[in-house]
């Protein structure tokens, strides 16, 4: 690769500033998207659709490895140092159609000895026998979509499971021999109280997950819940249910290290780490999204085809479109990452990730950290607690 003192400057995306090829490439990781539920939750505005009784795992997984052959280019001699099965419900898929396509994946890119394998699970998919399997394969990591565990709750959020399903499912993921789990629980739901929010809290703490995300229910457009609404709590009870739960976290070692996301020690999700960090990720499957740097200093993000029909159908090219990101563009695409982290990163990986000068924040940086928005900090880039709160605001700085 080209060193960054002997690289000539490159210009994109109609910039007018240069900017250096990359000394170093980034880590590089795996999302493999699977697009099927067993029912459409009325809040999710993600990529999914209601499963038919017979899935096409063989055609999926053959139009996988084929999505993934057209972006082999952007390897350039890395090994996946994560993967993640995001969907959708990818626990729908048997193990042989994993197992196939794990295959697949690593006779075309080589695995880091210590790659981090993650399955989305959702409790009324769990199979203790299904999970094994799993486990056998190589997938080390297990991210279990709780959300609550008050029946209550869970109709109101069109969940398939029950409570005792949930605590069912981390004892069976524990079994099954996985010692690293997440488990994806929600607060500020339809009618929720503080001690309605804390209770779920404590019997997911109970349950000794390595890992807990842990976030605000949100009205997203194209959802059912947006077009009616349900009854939300009132911004001091979500503040109050934010306050305690973070304390009550903390009190049982799991530390808060990005806006959502709170882990024991030594645990935190290496693949969503490597997003916030600005690394680079292959994105394959319908709808899934990728960021792919290249020696020469050009940064691509890429975003493939949507409907899994259109995906599948073999007349339709995977991908639905690129973008080369500017350098008008970068200093808000990287922060925008970043600061979600709450000690941020260091100073310096922003030139090595971007290929350009810390003289690009500048203006911005001094701007947020008079608002009190940013650490005055030289050597990291990271948000103050005020700045975690709000981060919009904080990342309008940087926006040109």
């Amino acid at each position: 690769m080209t060193s960054e003192s002997s690289a000539s400057p490159l210009i994109f995306g109609g910039a007018q500033s240069p900017r250096a090829a990359l000394p170093v490439l980034p880590p590089l990781a795996l999302y493999i998207h699977i697009p099927w539920c067993v029912r459409k939750c009325p809040y999710c505005d993600f990529n999914s659709h209601t499963a038919s009784p017979v899935l096409p795992e063989e055609e999926y997984v053959d139009a996988l490895l084929a999505d993934l052959d057209q972006d082999r280019h952007a390897v350039h001699g890395r090994e996946l140092s994560s993967i993640f099965f995001g969907g959708g419900t990818p626990s729908l898929f048997s193990a042989k159609a994993l197992g196939r396509l794990l295959k697949g994946v690593e006779q075309r890119i080589p695995f880091a000895s210590d790659i981090e394998i993650t399955l989305e699970a959702n409790p009324g998919t769990f199979e203790q026998d299904k999970f094994v399997a799993y486990r056998k394969l190589g997938i080390n990591r297990l991210s279990i979509g709780i959300q609550s565990f008050q029946q209550e709750k869970l109709e109101a959020l069109g969940r398939i499971h029950n409570g005792d399903e949930a605590v069912r499912a981390a004892g069976m993921a524990r079994q099954a021999g996985f010692d690293n789990f997440n488990l994806d629980l929600m607060h500020g739901l339809p009618n929720q109280s503080l001690d309605d929010a804390l209770a779920d809290l404590r019997t997911a703490i109970a349950l000794k997950p390595t890992h807990l995300s842990w976030y605000q229910l949100t009205l997203e457009p194209n959802t059912v819940f947006w077009n009616q609404p349900p009854t939300l709590p009132e911004d001091d009870t979500l503040w109050d249910i934010q306050e305690a739960g973070q304390a009550l976290l903390a009190e049982h070692g799991y530390a808060q290290y990005e806006v959502s996301a709170y882990a024991l020690p030594g645990r935190p999700a290496r693949h969503n780490l490597n997003y916030w960090s600005f690394g680079d990720f292959i994105g394959i499957g319908a709808g899934a999204h990728g960021k792919l740097s290249h020696p020469d200093g050009r940064i691509i993000r890429t975003w493939k085809t949507r409907l899994p029909k259109d995906y599948l159908n073999p007349a339709k090219s995977f991908k639905a479109g690129e973008k080369a990101l500017s350098n008008e563009e970068m200093p808000f695409e990287f922060l925008m990452n970043a600061l979600r982290l709450t000690e941020g990163v260091e100073s310096r990986l922003y030139p090595e990730r971007t290929g350009m000068s810390l003289d690009s924040l500048a203006e911005g940086r001094r701007d947020a950290e008079q608002s009190g928005l940013l650490r005055v900090e030289p050597s990291r880039l990271a948000a103050t607690e005020r700045g975690q709160l709000f981060l919009n605001d904080l990342l309008q700085k940087f926006l040109t």
